[in-house]
């Protein structure tokens, strides 16, 4: 039941080893990610998904290893490197600014100047980008009554869908979404993972950090399993069930060695 990715790859990691002090959370891991895939990334609580992701989205560095996009070993020693090269994340805090609206938070450090002299009096085109945000998220399928409240008198999963759609606007190849889900209501997780399926049909590709297994046999393409700072499986998410995930997680079906 191994999942080798089919086609080329568009982010990889190679045998990443991260320490914090004596503490090794990252002993060699690997991961892939291919063009228009949701590859979802699960584990226990210490297998290393946090640390994984912090590296591969430029949070943190590794201590040795390599990253590669598109085949390039590339260095991400900073979040706005990894923006750079086309990579996003919606961390599960989801970082909004509760008092701006829908359209403000889209923009958000990427705002647009009216022209001429205005704009160079760092006057804002508001029109602009409330006309932009509302057809980012006609495309994306992100519902919205008011585009014109502050983010925080939406509902969760709203609050949410517009934390996605700000990254998935932005990024140009992978997005990195951490449990983008937690905490919200069967509708609202319904309205985020159709938000990712269209992320994924857009041509962008989705990592889901995610403990929910249900949700992530519905919504992935494949799975790659972390434990104890490694790789040790990798599934076709059609070919696998809620046993060999939690198997795979646990160390009770082991698949993969030395990814």
């Amino acid at each position: 039941m191994s999942a080798e990715p089919a086609g080329p790859s568009l982010l990889e990691a190679r045998d990443l080893v991260k320490h914090y002090g004596g503490v090794e959370a990252l002993r060699g891991a690997s991961f892939e990610v291919r063009h228009g895939e949701v590859v979802a990334l699960i584990g226990d609580n210490g297998a290393g998904k946090s640390t994984l992701v912090k590296c591969l989205s430029g949070a943190e560095q590794a201590d040795s290893g390599e990253v590669l996009i598109d085949g390039r070993p590339v260095t991400l020693d900073s979040p706005t490197a990894a923006r750079r090269h086309g990579v996003e994340t919606v961390y599960q805090d989801l970082a909004v600014a509760p008092d701006l609206d829908p359209a403000a938070n889209l923009f958000l450090g990427r705002e647009l100047f009216r022209t001429g002299l205005l704009g160079r009096l760092g006057m804002l085109d508001k029109a602009e980008m409330r006309r932009r945000a509302a057809s980012e998220f006609a495309r994306l399928g992100v519902q919205l009554q008011n585009i014109d409240v502050p983010i925080r008198s939406l509902s969760g999963g709203q609050r949410q869908s517009v934390a996605v759609a700000r990254s998935v606007v932005w990024a140009s190849k992978v997005v990195f979404m951490d449990e983008p889900t937690a905490a919200l209501g069967v509708v609202q997780r319904e309205r985020v993972l159709d938000v990712i399926r269209r992320v994924r049909d857009s041509g962008v590709a989705v990592v889901l950090i995610s403990h929910n297994m249900p949700e992530v046999l519905a919504v992935s393409d494949r799975v790659e399993v972390l434990r104890l700072g490694r790789r040790v499986a990798r599934f076709r998410t059609a070919e696998a069930t809620l046993e060999d995930l939690v198997g795979a997680m646990t160390g009770a079906l082991h698949q993969e060695g030395a990814a």
